[in-house]
């Protein structure tokens, strides 16, 4: 089927981060709690709560705060500058993720009669391909103290901005590149072999928030539209064992 095709921005692609040596840090000293930063965003972190696609709270998460690295903190403060100034606010999901959440993920998906959050996160997938399909990985890049997920939040309508999807969704609906063309920015519709789709508005709404990350100096990811990483990240291959407390 052929589909009209509309552009909502344009920028230059992005190449992933690699890593060549790992090590493990407890030390917090380079670390700031976000909202004493960016006193603007709104805070859901769903890995202290039960909606989530463990449906239990996260191992690691001991309160509802938010974590980053100074450098990423003040990086971020800026996208949020610049989205208020659209008539948004920022809304984070998760930021800093200790090492031990990413480890309580992984016993979650070698246990594969736990399918408590199936129907909400991903009803498409038998969970024992989850860690085969790369959902769930031993180390994230959130460790490192300079990855965040998140969102826009409409200051006129009081509501987020509807992104045609929710966090966490295992498939091919969250990647940036479902029904458009994140790197024209144009909308070229069609469907997933479920049957699912997002309308223009809601391609374009993830586009808004891409293009404020982008700009100051966030690196998306291929695979989820709410997933955003510094450029120029301080830790590169360190992850961090501190409590998020």
């Amino acid at each position: 089927m052929l589909v009209a095709t509309y552009s909502c921005y344009s920028h230059a692609a992005t190449t992933p981060q690699t890593e060549d040596k790992v090590t493990e840090s407890a030390d917090s000293s380079d670390f700031v709690v976000i909202t004493d930063v960016v006193p603007d965003v709104i805070l859901e972190i769903r890995y202290f709560g039960t909606y989530n696609f463990v449906g239990k709270r996260i191992d690691g998460y001991e309160q509802p705060i938010a974590y980053m690295t100074k450098k990423a903190a003040k990086a971020l403060k800026e996208v949020s500058d610049d989205v208020m100034k659209q008539g948004y606010r920022l809304k984070i999901y998760d930021a800093y993720r200790p090492q031990k959440g990413v480890d309580h993920f992984v016993r979650w998906s070698e246990n594969v009669t736990d399918t408590l959050m199936k129907n909400y996160f991903y009803p498409d997938l038998d969970k024992s391909v989850l860690f085969e399909q790369e959902y769930i990985y031993s180390r994230s890049g959130h460790s490192r103290g300079s990855t965040v997920d998140l969102t826009l939040f409409d200051m006129n309508t009081e509501k987020e901005l509807d992104m045609g999807g929710t966090f966490d969704w295992f498939g091919e609906e969250s990647h940036p590149d479902f029904c458009g063309n994140p790197e024209t920015g144009e909308y070229t519709g069609g469907s997933s072999p479920y049957g699912r789709s997002i309308t223009k508005e809601q391609f374009c709404n993830r586009m808004i928030l891409r293009e404020a990350m982008m700009r100051h100096g966030f690196n998306p990811l291929s695979t989820e539209w709410w997933h955003f990483t510094l450029a120029d990240e301080p830790y590169k291959n360190t992850y961090f064992t501190f409590t998020v407390k």
